[in-house]
């Protein structure tokens, strides 16, 4: 490896990186995957040579591949390696500690995701840098989500007012995006459905496959507490077809956990606890933890399915959909028949 090289990776990574946000991500995913030794041996080179900000923008680039791939420890360990090393100016210090605590929160780890968020926080504002400081507080809000959705949704007004007027738009859609989950947590159903339609409809313009499939699934939730079933029905069944073709293994099973919701609330108890135990399945193979708005729908989905079926015809079922591989799970889920 030489700087030739590793600059080189590092195009070809930034490159890539918008592209996994298509419905071709799984064909990217597979560049990736192909070159991913060659990657990381670049990283390592950056890291030791004391290119800090070169280490910082690849492993960016990563973030993606790393969740898409089950691949949330490596990604950790690699971004304390970065931030362990001397050098680069604070903004990119500032956006590598934000990505190093957003795989923590998915790693289900809050108070090391918290403390990584605040030091972005402090960087943020060091160098007010809009963008890094929005991601930051969008970041804290998504861990207050867990326990205090007003204070998340207090943060997250901040993260507008920062980035009112600038040129960010990395933050701020961030910020929209919790924004909309946090609408929903409080019971505020239709400032949630304004807030996920505003970004679903920009994301269709865009080609944005990964936000789409993402606010449809939180609109999904939306619509099912609407009493909604069949537009809930559909969002969800939209977003894991999406999750499912571009290769996305940790969205996936939020979209069956959705799907169970949606049957439990038609009655189709079978079905739903089967779809539970596909969702535990799926969760487990990607390596995953349950956002606070997905823990909330999936535990009253089990609580209710529990107290329907009684616990072991509950057990049986679950345990039916807890024994699917992901593509088994997905085609259940989907109504494919196995093979089609």
């Amino acid at each position: 490896m030489d700087a030739k090289a590793a600059q080189s990776l590092l195009d070809f990574a930034e490159l890539s990186a918008p592209q996994l946000r298509g419905m071709d991500a799984k064909a990217v995913l597979g560049k990736l995957e192909r070159r991913y030794g060659d990657l990381l041996a670049a990283m390592g080179w950056f890291v030791d040579h004391g290119r800090s900000d070169e280490a910082f923008r690849l492993a960016t680039s990563l973030v993606p591949f790393w969740m898409a791939t089950k691949r949330l420890d490596e990604g950790a360990a690699w971004f304390d390696r970065a931030l362990a090393s001397p050098g680069s100016g604070d903004a990119h210090r500032g956006r590598a500690f934000f990505n190093a605590g957003y795989l923590a929160f998915w790693q289900g780890h809050d108070e090391r995701a918290s403390a990584l968020h605040n030091r972005a926080l402090e960087l943020g504002r060091q160098t007010d840098d809009p963008t890094v400081t929005a991601l930051a507080l969008g970041g804290l809000a998504r861990i207050a989500l867990r326990t205090d959705v007003e204070g998340a949704r207090r943060l997250l007004r901040e993260a507008f007012a920062i980035t009112d007027g600038t040129a960010d738009r990395a933050g701020r859609s961030g910020a929209l995006h919790v924004l909309g989950v946090a609408a929903q947590m409080a019971g505020d159903f239709l400032e949630a459905r304004d807030l996920m339609s505003q970004r679903i409809a920009l994301a269709r313009e865009e080609g944005n496959y990964a936000t789409i499939s993402s606010e449809a699934g939180n609109l999904s939730m939306v619509e099912r507490q609407l009493g909604n079933l069949d537009q809930a029905h559909a969002l969800a069944r939209e977003a894991l077809e999406i999750d499912y073709r571009r290769g996305d293994d940790l969205a996936i099973p939020w979209k069956i956990n959705g799907l169970a919701a949606v049957a439990t609330d038609s009655g189709e108890f079978d079905r739903a606890a089967t779809l539970i135990g596909a969702a535990d399945a799926t969760m487990r193979a990607a390596g995953g933890a349950w956002p606070p708005d997905e823990l909330i729908q999936y535990e009253r989905t089990v609580a209710t399915l529990n107290h329907s079926m009684g616990s072991a015809e509950f057990g049986r079922k679950r345990e039916a959909g807890a024994s699917m591989t992901t593509r088994e799970a997905v085609e259940f889920a989907l109504g494919i028949r196995s093979g089609g």
